[in-house]
């Protein structure tokens, strides 16, 4: 090698290339990762894209720095003089170029540096960093960079209290978060119930639209009514977790998927509805507790306590967990000892944690929401751990209309109404006692549960619904319901009733298909989907007509299954032989797409979440990103292309 120059034999040098060989690759290998992830038109992916892009620049930008000073200084060759006796100075005859690999270079890292902007700009990773506190944010690059993931942190039950992991007793401060559905008013509808839902967990940007105004609110968690487990809730339950709220879910859906409290039974299809949301929302975290709880209308004190003691009675392993209550005593400016201290006392031996699953009154506006400060003090702490303040979104009802935010029309924002104002001063200047301490908590006892003299319910519990003997039963009977339309939820009651009639008429009964929990006596087929039940009725009377195609007709709703051999009495003998067995359920099969027909097709936040999707945006908002994305893709993918022809050029 030539002395007195910078052409020698470097050991740095060397170094210094291959590190920066390593770089170039790595960042070529991050804008590819950033096209990939960027191609998958969703919020998390666009994040993931952008970061990915930003490594990527950082390491060309670094690569490409050190290769063009090492062939800077290397340059030194061209100009090195050869030194002779007979000749003087000539020149070496040896130069050192790079080509044009190194503006290459450069240009790859302008084009990666560049895509960034259209990701940092777009709405999909402007709502990422609206959903995420900046504590969150930071975790998520922590994820990226270490595989470490921030989960909220565990609230488990000692007693009859809550306790987050430190020991710090856990309350409440809660809203109740669903849009209200399609409400059909009817005499049998006193309550005013919707007969949709509108899934507010499967909507991840009005869960974005929302987060802040529920953290600036001070509220640590929602109940949720209704929610479809065929959707997917990963972007919301990730958005109100990042924020430190939690979710109280209920398993009911309206229509076919509650129990009806005129007729009530315990079917398969209740059973695998409860078994699928059970399923959906234990994956969601590691920090998943599984807390039964039971949320009751008041009442009569008669009714109200029996209940509630019926609900904690015999043994831990039968018993709920959280006690809710639906109370809307305290109205305008009440006091405690006006409103609550009456139901407060008849709880004071409580066994199990106690809450207010609804509270709120509308009857003397406006709602000054001194309530929630009461229900946080220390006058009702020793008994109740807070409570859900109703209701965030519109929902009318008999008493009124609740609902303390309006959505605009294109569901991107919300106004906030005085009541809700109310309630964040309230929430935010409450912080119940803790006390007392998790370590002097004793576990609970059980009482002995009420007798059926007391209580209009038996200890004796209905069989536990077997999907698999429902199907051979339903496989085999003569006449076979088969809707003529995709609404259904609405007509099996009425048929089930006419066939009841035409049946008793025929010298039948439908004993089979009911259940008395007054008693404790259930019917053979009890347990079974109502759809069953209604082609058993169809098919006991269309035998007690000798089998005439016409009596299985049923408006057209009843198909003959020419391969049915066997009576219906007979059949169901032989698939549900042991009609009053208990046992622990399996998980039924996932269902994907838009499983629960009840779903309302109508949005809030502007988007439409259906299965596999984690939220579609509005048409504006959806053309912006799509603008947005391109504009960024072009970029990376132009840089990959420059990346990898630099790359190769400098290092062949």
């Amino acid at each position: 090698m030539l002395p007195d120059s910078d052409f020698t034999n470097s050991k740095y040098t060397g170094q210094s290339t291959k590190a920066a060989y390593w770089m170039i690759l790595l960042g070529t290998i991050c804008a590819a990762l950033a096209l990939v992830t960027g191609i998958l038109k969703n919020n998390y992916t666009f994040c993931v894209s952008t970061l990915f892009a930003v490594a990527g620049s950082l390491l060309l930008l670094i690569g490409a720095s050190i290769w063009t000073v090492v062939v800077n200084k290397t340059q030194v060759i061209n100009d090195f003089p050869l030194v002779t006796r007979s000749a003087g100075e000539i020149p070496l005859g040896i130069t050192m170029s790079s080509g044009p690999a190194i503006p290459l270079l450069w240009g790859a890292f302008a084009a990666l540096l560049l895509s960034v902007v259209p990701y940092m700009i777009s709405p999909p990773f402007l709502v990422m960093l609206v959903t995420l506190r900046p504590a969150a944010a930071l975790a998520v690059v922590a994820a990226f960079v270490a595989s470490s993931v921030h989960a909220i942190p565990r609230v488990t039950r000692t007693g009859r209290y809550l306790y987050q992991e430190d020991g710090t007793r856990f309350y409440i401060k809660g809203i109740a978060y669903q849009e209200q559905g399609e409400v059909i008013e009817s005499d049998d509808n006193h309550f005013l119930e919707p007969s949709t839902f509108i899934d507010p967990l499967a909507i991840p940007a009005a869960c974005t639209r929302d987060v802040e105004y529920l953290r600036q609110a001070s509220i640590n968690t929602i109940r949720v009514y209704s929610v479809n487990s065929s959707l997917n809730h990963d972007a919301c339950m990730k958005t109100f977790s990042d924020a430190g709220i939690y979710t109280i879910i209920d398993l009911a859906l309206p229509m076919n998927g509650s129990i009806d409290r005129l007729s009530p039974s315990w079917s398969s299809n209740l059973l695998d509805q409860y078994l699928r949301t059970i399923d959906v929302f234990s994956h969601k975290s590691k920090n998943y507790n599984q807390l039964v709880g039971y949320a009751a209308i008041n009442g009569a004190s008669t009714f109200r306590n029996t209940l509630a003691d019926y609900l904690s009675c015999g043994s831990e392993e039968t018993s709920i967990d959280l006690y809710g209550l639906n109370d809307y005593s305290w109205c305008g400016a009440s006091s405690f000892q006006s409103s609550w201290a009456g139901t407060h006392s008849q709880f004071a031996d409580y066994n199990v944690v106690a809450y207010l699953s609804e509270y709120g009154c509308i009857s003397s506006p406006p709602r000054l929401w001194t309530e929630a400060a009461a229900l946080l003090s220390s006058d009702m702490s020793d008994v109740w751990s807070g409570g859900i303040a109703f209701s965030y979104f519109p929902a009318a009802s008999a008493a009124g209309q609740f609902g303390m935010v309006t959505v605009s029309a294109d569901g991107n924002s919300i106004t906030t109404s005085s009541d809700w104002d109310a309630l964040v001063t309230q929430y935010g200047g409450a912080t119940g006692p803790n006390t007392p301490s998790q370590s002097s908590v004793a576990a609970s006892t059980y009482g002995t549960c009420p007798s059926e003299s007391t209580f209009l319910g038996s200890n004796t519990l209905p069989p536990t619904p077997n999907e698999s003997d429902c199907g051979c039963l339903e496989s085999a009977l003569s006449c076979q319901f088969t809707p003529a339309t995709r609404n259904y939820s609405a007509i099996v009651g009425e048929l089930i009733n006419t066939g009841c009639s035409l049946l008793g008429e025929a010298g039948g009964s439908c004993v089979d298909i009911g259940g008395d929990g007054q008693t404790g006596v259930y019917g053979r087929i009890s347990a079974c989907d109502p759809t069953v039940k209604l082609s058993y009725v169809m098919s006991q009377y269309y035998e007690a007509q000798s089998r005439n195609a016409q009596a299985c007709s049923f408006a057209g709703n009843g198909t003959v299954n020419s391969g049915a051999t066997a009576a219906a009495a007979s059949a169901a003998s032989s698939c549900i032989a042991s009609p009053s067995a208990t046992f622990v359920p399996t998980s039924p099969p996932t269902l994907s797409g838009g499983g629960a027909s009840s779903t309302s097709t109508r949005t809030s936040g502007g988007s439409n979440s259906n299965g596999g999707n984690s939220g579609n945006s509005n048409n504006n908002n959806s053309a912006a990103s799509v603008v947005a994305a391109t504009n960024a893709l072009v970029g990376v993918a132009a840089m990959a292309f420059v990346g990898v022809a630099s790359a190769v050029w400098t290092l062949v």
